[in-house]
């Protein structure tokens, strides 16, 4: 089984200070964060930024900015979003791949998220894959339910989405995929051939993200996804989920991904030591 590569998801762009006084918020205490990770055992960052004040932000000079404090402190592979903010104009949404991460999200349909409607229309997908292609940035598929697994199906048809594919499955969601094992089987019976997988599980996470150790995917955890790391106690810092994750995965017989490790486990260009500029 080839070993297991952990992203970290520091802060997304909805959980506050409100909900946990442990969130990063500026690019320092991400970059702090990210590099504690690191330390811990992640090999690639999924990166939201935020204004001064927690709002989350598409500005650019406020990705750089995190991004190069990032790479000053540690060689972590750089993953950045596409949804900073939910329904942000396209130019805006894309405007990442200027800064030529390794990787940016790409949501693979439209999603009811509780009250609001997250809008991903044929035509950004289309758009979207097409951008990552020519500036040569590997697209997370991010799926929310079996629907979403055949857009990206439709995308690789049109020449759109290159191979080796790597998908993020996505659990527990509102107006998702519920978060149990069936239907994250489900979701791997449907996986195109050439595929990585990680799971992103937003509730059950501890049974899910060990059955991916089980079953040979990587996967996604931080504050994005979940602020306790027990009920009622919450994690004080991004890296107490990595390492009990670690520990599962040596108890379990696998070992964890370097960053150069998973550069190539999911055949990603090699940038880590280049600043953005």
């Amino acid at each position: 089984m080839e070993k297991l590569v952990i992203t970290v998801a520091p802060n997304g762009g909805l959980i506050t200070k409100t909900n946990t006084p442990y969130v990063p918020i500026t690019t320092e205490e991400i970059a702090e964060e990210v590099s504690r990770s690191c330390e811990a055992g992640a090999s690639i960052v999924h990166l939201h930024v935020r204004e001064e004040d927690g709002t989350p932000t598409g500005d650019m000079k406020v990705f750089e900015e995190a991004v190069n404090k990032i790479r000053d402190r540690c060689d972590i592979l750089i993953g950045l979003t596409t949804a900073s903010k939910l329904n942000a104009p396209e130019e805006e949404r894309l405007s990442v791949c200027e800064l030529s991460p390794q990787l940016a999200s790409l949501n693979m349909g439209s999603l009811n998220f509780g009250e609001v409607a997250f809008i991903n229309s044929p035509n950004y997908l289309r758009n979207a894959a097409k951008k990552m292609q020519d500036k040569k940035v590997k697209p997370e598929l991010e799926v929310f339910d079996l629907g979403m697994m055949e857009n990206a199906k439709k995308l690789i048809a049109e020449g759109l989405i290159s191979g080796p594919y790597h998908f993020q499955l996505i659990l527990g969601a509102p107006g998702g995929s519920p978060a149990t094992p069936k239907a994250l089987l489900g979701m791997i019976d449907n996986l195109p051939e050439n595929s990585t997988w990680g799971v992103i599980a937003l509730q059950n996470q501890l049974l899910l993200h060990t059955m991916a150790i089980g079953l040979g995917g990587h996967i996604r955890v931080g504050m994005e996804d979940e602020i306790y790391i027990r009920p009622g106690e919450l994690a004080k810092s991004n890296s107490d989920f990595i390492k009990r994750l670690v520990m599962i995965a040596n108890e379990m017989g696998r070992s964890v991904a370097t960053p150069a490790e998973a550069e190539v486990i999911f055949t990603l260009p090699s940038r880590r030591h280049s600043s953005i500029s």
